[in-house]
């Protein structure tokens, strides 16, 4: 099953901006007043009424005050949150958050449930279109209460294989790169972690053709998931989940062992 990406503004949006533009007009305050008011352009104002802007808390508040809401303006700020994940992955995320096996292969980036807060923020605050300031925060923090299942889920199984291009990409400068080699090895020293690099040269074909994710459900259920930058594929179909598994076998084949992996990440990390 795939997942498209809607390219209509969340309707939560166009809702709560429906519902400002209704008490400004009851109230008779034009656009440009509460614009004003609020220390906003109009255009700005505009585009959040017209739901293709997330309508700010500050709006809220101002156009709750001059138009007598009395709070019932105010009280949608608690739906205008930022979702902590894309829409196109939140099915996979719930599925994730129940796995009993969880195996994974990344050739250019670290994995999500091992990445550090740093790394983690330079990725996500890297978007491109930009992201707000809440929105990247909101889905730092939906990050790190993934990655935090790999160390309080002790009975889960963890497998890890990541190309040595990820080592290699330089997320956000040396030190958040220097914070993030050591919170690999940590992580891999977990009983239920595995952690393995495949080397530049193995593999060459198979392993150039994206990430693979696996999972198994608690009534071992079996799905793949891949992802790109713009789209993601969660399958279900035994058939798709099957040749998923057998590339990411042939994957695993040529990857340094667990023990020679953390040898590997140590040297990356020590050189200049």
């Amino acid at each position: 099953m795939s997942t498209e990406v809607n390219s209509q503004p969340p309707i939560a949006w166009r809702y709560c901006g429906s519902q400002i533009k209704m008490w400004r007009t009851d109230a008779g305050i034009g656009r440009e007043a509460l614009a004003k008011e609020a220390g906003y352009d109009y255009e700005y104002v505009k585009s959040m009424e017209n739901g293709r802007r997330r309508p700010t808390l500050r709006l809220l508040q101002v156009a709750d005050q001059v138009c007598g809401a009395g709070g019932k303006l105010v009280a949608a700020q608690e739906y205008l949150k930022p979702e902590p994940f894309p829409a196109r992955s939140q099915e996979f995320m719930a599925i994730e958050a129940e796995v009993i096996s969880f195996s994974c292969y990344e050739p250019l980036l670290i994995p999500g449930l091992l990445q550090t807060e740093e790394y983690a923020r330079a990725l996500i605050g890297g978007s491109s279109p930009p992201l707000d300031d809440e929105t990247v925060e909101e889905r730092v923090a939906a990050r790190l209460r993934r990655a935090d299942a790999v160390r309080r889920k002790t009975g889960v199984m963890y497998g890890f294989v990541i190309y040595e291009a990820a080592l290699r990409t330089g997320v956000g400068g040396s030190d958040v790169m220097g914070a993030q080699y050591r919170h690999l090895l940590d992580v891999g020293a977990l009983r239920n972690v595995s952690v393995q690099i495949l080397p530049y040269g193995r593999c060459s074909g198979v392993a150039l053709n994206g990430s693979i994710v696996l999972l198994e459900t608690p009534d071992h259920e079996q799905y793949g998931y891949v992802e790109a930058p713009e789209v993601s594929v969660l399958y279900a179909s035994p058939g798709k989940v099957s040749a998923l598994t057998q590339a990411h076998a042939m994957i695993r084949t040529h990857c340094l062992s667990v023990e020679e992996s953390a040898t590997f990440i140590r040297k990356v990390a020590e050189e200049p």
